[in-house]
């Protein structure tokens, strides 16, 4: 689809022959005389690049360009001057104008101005589309969960979201998905169209991570051969998501409280401060509370962070989460391994559900597709889950009946243990009418375990 253009001049004659000339090119060309009725067409049809003269009666151009940004911050505007009112086209490009053009000029400048103004639309356009993507990929709506607690963190992510200036400390164990909770506060923000830039502090040494965050000046430090914008620099008007951040030294907590307290900081080798106005995520593993309790964290930055305090519940704790969250990561994995698994059988399902995912949603994540790599079925049954998986068990919680179960020795001699495992399981077997569901619940294995417990002894006598 061509790109629509708007030219902007007061002579008839140059509304004419540009027209021409750029129709001729296939664009779609609309032609006004004055800033007042640019600004009206600006409004009502939104063209895609103009072509706006900087002496105008009426509204001079330099005013049209200002209120045009508002408008439609997305135009491109290229600047027409005679060669003595450069100054002024200078001033355009500070409010924002791509480039300007010299009268007179050749009508092939202007076509070639033009074509390089299309790749910043064609950029521009791609970026948007990014954005929208990951909107999509992170909106709060498609956060798996069933949990009532992870229902009331959504919740309040969501509200924080919309104070797009609060600062928010998410805590969670490993693998929680504390990062991906911090790209749906960006990305539902009106800082969606600013990067998000994350760094984990607990990966980089000390004097690295404050060159990284901070920046510095030529001949900050021998190698500094130039200035280098830091990570907070460059997630200006954006998000800054510090993961680890109870890892940080004391001389960098330091720092950052001036970040957050002044919005501003200094690079490294540097004299004058740097001002920004970024938004930041924290996020730990670690009770921030009890760190600051022992010194090890201030309590100033403590509590400058944990303006809006999310903490994101371990998955063992929120086990109707495992299997809708298995199901969502095996049709991810469905599309890029190029498979068709259908689901888990249901003795895998359990499996999955009693098993305490120490790692959280990360190791779900990897078990999944390690599994469906392996598998040569479209349903992932028990035999094809890790050994880990399959054979843990968690301690039996004992029905009154068999909590006088008698382990004490006879005489001088103890029982050996796996006797011991063998007279326990029997008994249990024979309180529950030989019932083999049953009596491995209360044993706390599975019926697949206990029935290969069984098979063995079997044949073993």
């Amino acid at each position: 689809m061509p790109h629509s253009i708007l030219i902007v001049d007061d002579e008839a004659l140059t509304l004419k022959t540009m027209g021409r000339a750029l129709r001729s090119e296939g664009y779609e060309v609309l032609t006004v005389g004055s800033g007042e009725e640019a600004l009206k067409v600006i409004a009502e049809e939104k063209p895609d690049l103009a072509l706006l003269d900087v002496v105008l009666p009426g509204i001079n151009g330099i005013e049209v360009l200002r209120q045009a940004k508002k408008i439609s911050p997305a135009m491109i505007v290229v600047m027409m001057s005679a060669y003595h009112m450069v100054d002024r086209a200078v001033e355009a490009m500070k409010l924002g104008a791509y480039d300007y053009l010299i009268k007179p000029f050749h009508l092939a400048d202007m076509v070639n101005t033009i074509q390089r103004a299309e790749e910043m639309l064609a950029l521009r356009v791609r970026v948007r589309d990014t954005v929208e993507t990951a909107k999509g990929r992170y909106d709060f709506g498609r956060v798996v969960t069933q949990s009532p607690g992870m229902c009331e963190v959504l919740d309040m992510a969501r509200r924080a979201a919309e104070s797009d200036h609060t600062t928010i400390l998410i805590q969670g164990e490993s693998g929680t998905g504390k990062e991906v909770l911090a790209k749906a506060i960006h990305y539902n923000s009106s800082r969606a169209q600013a990067p998000m830039i994350a760094l984990n502090c607990a990966a980089l040494p000390d004097t690295l991570l404050e060159s990284e965050l901070f920046g510095y000046e030529q001949g900050a430090f021998t190698d500094a051969r130039r200035r280098k914008e830091g990570l907070i620099e460059k997630a200006s008007t954006g998000t800054l998501f510090l993961d680890e951040i109870g890892n940080t030294s004391a001389s960098l907590q330091a720092k950052l409280l001036r970040v957050l307290e002044e919005g501003n900081f200094t690079r490294l080798g540097g004299t004058k401060p740097v001002q920004v106005d970024v938004r930041i995520i924290a996020a730990t593993n670690r009770i921030l509370k009890e760190a600051v309790t022992n010194g090890e964290f201030r309590e100033d930055l403590y509590y400058r962070l944990n303006v809006v305090p999310l903490f994101i519940p371990p998955l063992r704790e929120r086990r109707e989460d495992v299997l809708p969250l298995a199901l969502d990561i095996m049709q991810f994995f469905n599309k890029e391994l190029k498979k068709n698994f259908v689901g888990f059988t249901l003795a895998a399902a359990e499996l999955l559900q009693r098993y305490p995912w120490p790692g959280n949603i990360r190791e779900l994540r990897n078990v999944i597709e390690r599994t469906m790599i392996l598998s040569t079925e479209n349903e992932i049954d028990e035999d094809a889950l890790p050994e880990e998986i399959r054979d843990y068990h968690e301690e039996p919680v004992l029905d009154e009946k068999f909590s006088s179960f008698d382990v004490s020795p006879t005489g001088d001699q103890f029982v050996p243990l796996k006797e011991l495992e063998d007279r326990y399981i029997q008994d249990v077997l024979n309180a529950t009418g030989q019932n083999k569901t049953h009596a491995a619940r209360i044993l706390g294995i599975h019926p697949t375990s206990l029935l290969r417990r069984l098979k063995k002894n079997h044949e073993v006598v």
